[in-house]
């Protein structure tokens, strides 16, 4: 059996793969369990999976989980910091890592598992958006296994050969036979809404996706396609894709999960049900097929598939992230800060919906061209996009 850890267990992407797990109980054992702040529903995990390790970044929930695993005489060791957590994940406790932390604040663990050679499933497509290139040279220089776990990712890596599998990040489209990657994306919950009607959006109806149960952040990104943008760049980077390789199409029944296209005419494409059980038990199971507990695609019920091109005045966040893309990993890491800064000013209600693209186009267009060398210099670039993007909000764009 492989030790997992599984960072940010207690979210929509850590929910399924313990859901994966239950219906395959001989496959992982759970050596780690990490989390931020939601100790009651960590408790509950820790009594059931009996990981050997648990961790919560939030200082004030480590101490309230430390006192609920006492009292529940639940064996687990709860980490008292960071450098711990990065110490285990360097470790021969943990073979493989799931890595599911929303947003950048999954990048040092990540890639902490990728430079101790762990196998990872990669959930947190912040940490790629963010530093790309580095991202991309330590998993070589590591040799580490990664595996996609984006739906849309996921069904890119399914129609590849595997000689494009085993070199992700280094591989040649075009030596394979590949013209295009074909990125799905539903379009949203306001695909038909009339633009002047974007400003009186509320964050109650901006987080019911049409198609997909997920969590409120990713939820949001989907109603912007900035959730399409971040992909896009981490397609990017997974695929070794050019421009002209990459292709945005708008599939509202969110059946098909993405496609390639040959340069022979054939288009391999994955498809299924909109659950995310489904590339998780993918990667999970390795070079095996595994039950992950979701439905089969029933044909006869499916509604019937549809294809358009997106429309970037309606989707101008989808637009702003293509051309950071190709603007350097100083623009897609200030591109995510803000939008995480735009996101929950919006839950919040301090700005409206579409203010969010507003937003990271602004702090955009303020932002000197840097090389960036280093993890910690897009640290401190995504410290100071933040920082700038609070000023404007309290300036410019409070409600």
């Amino acid at each position: 059996m492989k030790k997992l850890a599984i960072l940010g267990a207690t979210g929509s992407i850590g929910t399924s793969t313990l859901s994966v797990c239950r219906s395959n109980p001989e496959l992982y054992t759970i050596s780690l369990l990490v989390a931020s702040k939601s100790v009651d529903k960590m408790l509950i995990l820790c009594l059931e999976f009996k990981p050997t390790y648990v961790a919560m970044s939030c200082p004030v929930a480590t101490a309230e989980l430390a006192v609920k695993l006492k009292a529940e005489n639940c064996p687990s060791l709860l980490l008292n910091d960071e450098t711990e957590l990065l110490q285990l994940l360097g470790s021969a406790e943990i073979d493989s890592v799931m890595a599911a932390i929303v947003g950048g604040a999954g990048l040092k663990t990540t890639l902490a598992s990728v430079e101790a050679g762990k196998e990872v499933f990669l959930a947190n497509k912040e940490s790629l958006v963010m530093s790309g290139q580095l991202f991309i040279d330590a998993v070589k220089k590591s040799g580490t296994k990664l595996w996609p776990v984006d739906s849309e990712h996921n069904a890119i890596y399914q129609a590849l050969s595997p000689r494009l599998q085993n070199r992700l990040g280094h591989c040649s489209l075009q030596a394979e036979g590949v013209s295009k990657i074909l990125l799905t994306g539903s379009g949203g919950p306001f695909l038909n809404k009339p633009l002047s009607e974007f400003s009186t959006i509320t964050p109650a109806q901006a987080v019911k996706h049409p198609n997909w149960s997920m969590g409120q952040k990713i939820s949001i990104d989907s109603a912007t396609m900035m959730n399409k943008g971040l992909e896009y760049i981490e397609a990017r980077w997974l695929f070794n894709a050019s421009r002209e390789q990459l292709q945005v199409i708008i599939h509202p029944q969110s059946v098909i999960h993405s496609m390639v296209q040959y340069i022979d005419g054939s288009v391999i494409a994955q498809m299924g049900n909109p659950d995310m059980r489904i590339p998780i038990a993918y990667v999970m199971g390795g070079e095996k097929r595994i039950n992950s507990g979701a439905s089969n695609l029933d044909f006869f019920s499916t509604p019937e598939l549809s294809f358009l091109p997106p429309d970037f005045e309606r989707y101008p966040c989808l637009k702003l992230a293509i051309d950071a893309c190709y603007q350097g990993q100083h623009a897609t890491t200030t591109l995510n800060a803000v939008n995480e800064v735009a996101v929950d000013a919006f839950l919040d209600k301090k700005i409206q919906f579409p203010q969010i693209s507003q937003l990271v186009d602004s702090v955009l267009q303020q932002t000197a061209t840097q090389h960036v060398g280093s993890i910690e210099q897009l640290l401190e670039i995504d410290r100071q996009a933040k920082n700038m993007a609070l000023q404007i909000i309290k300036r410019d764009f409070l409600c």
